[in-house]
């Protein structure tokens, strides 16, 4: 392969894996941070609106559950979580990451779903924590609906939504063809 095909290749290779530096950017500040970022920018609000609608979903059913059903929190959590997630995986294959659709949709769905359990452990410790552990200490501030809600979907659910856009955009959606770590490090050592 040619000296400018592999150039090119690896440049192409950038720009659909969001490195840094994978095109001319416009002179002045803001237009150099849009053609760098924008991409970015865009999946990011794609990936909001999605989780926002599974947010909705996870929020009315723990509270239905947890209120109307007297379900244990840590269970209704977990069966909110997991109805919530379905939604998220949905939106995000065909909408928010529809550009970057691999060739194995179940290599996706599996994936997705392994790090939307390691996201859902991060929410349920977080509120396992406050309602189990603190609540022993302050029953009265730590075992109350309103604390389990701030736990559950504050903290826990913002700290989970983090590591889910960095693990879904980095290992489960990806478009095909992408080498996978191992393929680019041999890739970089021959060169």
């Amino acid at each position: 392969m040619s000296r400018a095909r592999t150039r090119y290749a690896r440049s192409v290779a950038a720009t659909m894996t969001g490195e840094p530096g994978s095109r001319r950017t416009r002179p002045g500040l803001i237009h150099s941070l849009l053609d760098r970022f924008g991409h970015l920018v865009h999946e990011l609000s794609r990936f909001a609106t999605v989780g926002g609608i599974a947010f909705i979903v996870d929020f009315a059913l723990f509270n239905l559950l947890t209120s109307v059903q007297d379900v244990e929190q840590v269970t209704a959590k977990t069966i909110s979580t997991v109805v919530a997630a379905t939604v998220a995986f949905l939106g995000n294959r065909f909408w928010t990451w529809r550009h970057r659709r691999g060739a194995n949709p179940a290599r996706e769905y599996v994936l997705f779903f392994i790090f939307n359990a390691v996201g859902l452990g991060i929410t349920v410790a977080v509120l396992a924590i406050s309602r189990y552990g603190l609540g022993q200490i302050w029953p009265e501030v730590f075992q109350t609906p309103l604390a389990d809600n701030i736990a559950s979907y504050l903290i826990g659910t913002g700290l989970a939504t983090l590591f889910r856009f960095w693990s879904y955009r980095r290992f489960v959606f990806v478009p095909a063809g992408t080498p996978t770590a191992p393929e680019a490090k041999r890739d970089r050592n021959r060169a």
